[in-house]
């Protein structure tokens, strides 16, 4: 399906850990539709001054039909950044006995009862365009990892929310701090969206301590879970011969390095692949299922016990919730623009 255009940071500079700052800009909330969540309805609450050494991250993709899942919006113009290091490098060895898990060599593996497990029906908002609205009364929420301030993150903790880092782990965005860093041969076909390009996901090697640098970041700032944007490159017209053992590796790799940082990860779409990842993630996000009759194909992750965050653009409510809600889904009815308008089911 599709991602929604935002405003977009100025790019800042990474340091050698790929160590940004962000600041959010203040978000703007519908006042035309009575229909929307009354917890939407306050002004967003002003965004904190971001804590020092907090880096800042990118925005959301579509279901599995051949879409374009990039982000466009008008790019903010990107500073080359450093060459970003590999969170990987060895540190504090496992203790004796403790597996690693494969991805970051000398992290430990997290245990998955040590980390957050979210259940399904858990209301949720997904906000990835202005400043985050916290006062909609939701236990999770989802936003822009690069472009939301840790402040942020621990006031929606205060609250005793859970929050999810949105990035975007398969394709190139010229707009996003760290662009530079990803090589030329990294990059295929445009997905559709201005300034955006399929990466070449079999080039684990480079491609890993990237995604390890913008895992980084999402745990300095203090997120529980990662939702990795456009993994699904394989069924795409990507400019690469890839195939679906490709796509497994590579988001196997991700769930890896979610996991070894102590966070949750999220399947975004990828339907047809649920029945092979579904042991590696901890709850799956989708877009449109019901407007391709799909949400049935999600069932296995509400089976064993784990949350499915579902939207809507173009079906009113009353014509998906009473089928999505009978399956376990967290359902709601967004904007393409993913601001802070929301209606639940």
């Amino acid at each position: 399906m599709t991602r929604p255009t935002r405003p977009l940071l100025a790019a800042l500079a990474l340091t050698t850990a790929l160590v940004l700052t962000s600041c959010s800009s203040s978000g703007q909330e519908d006042e035309d539709d009575t229909s929307a969540d009354a917890t939407g309805s306050q002004p967003p609450a002003a965004t904190a001054a971001p804590v020092p050494g907090t880096p800042s991250a990118p925005a959301t993709t579509d279901p599995g039909t051949p879409s374009a899942p990039g982000t466009p919006g008008t790019p903010a113009p990107a500073t080359t950044p450093g060459t970003p290091s590999d969170p990987g490098t060895p540190g504090t060895p496992p203790a004796p006995g403790t597996p690693s898990v494969p991805g970051t060599p000398g992290t430990p593996a997290q245990p998955a009862g040590a980390r957050w497990q979210p259940t399904p029906g858990l209301a949720w908002q997904w906000q990835l365009g202005g400043g985050v609205d916290q006062s909609v009364d939701v236990p999770v929420y989802d936003v822009d990892g690069f472009e939301t301030d840790a402040a942020v993150v621990a006031a929606l903790h205060a609250k005793g929310r859970k929050v999810i880092c949105y990035i975007n782990a398969g394709s190139w965005e010229d707009f996003r701090p760290d662009a530079a860093a990803f090589t030329k041969a990294l990059q295929g076909s445009g997905n559709g969206w201005k300034g955006e390009k399929w990466f070449d996901i079999r080039k684990l090697d480079q491609l890993k301590p990237l995604m390890a640098a913008r895992f980084d970041m999402c745990r300095s700032k203090g997120f529980d879970a990662v939702e990795p944007d456009t993994i699904e490159a394989y069924n795409q017209n990507s400019g690469f011969p890839l195939t679906a053992e490709d796509q497994l590796r590579y988001n196997r790799m991700l769930a890896s390095l979610a996991h070894e940082r102590g966070m949750a990860i999220g399947l975004k779409n990828d339907l047809d692949q649920i029945p092979a990842l579904l042991p590696d993630f901890d709850f799956a996000v989708n877009e449109e299922c019901a407007q391709f009759d799909e949400c049935a194909r999600l069932s296995p992750f509400i089976q064993a016990g784990k949350a499915v965050f579902h939207v809507e653009y173009k079906l009113g409510t009353e014509k998906f919730c009473a089928r999505t809600k009978s399956l376990g889904l967290s359902s709601m009815q967004k904007k393409l623009e993913l601001d802070a308008w929301r209606k639940p089911c």
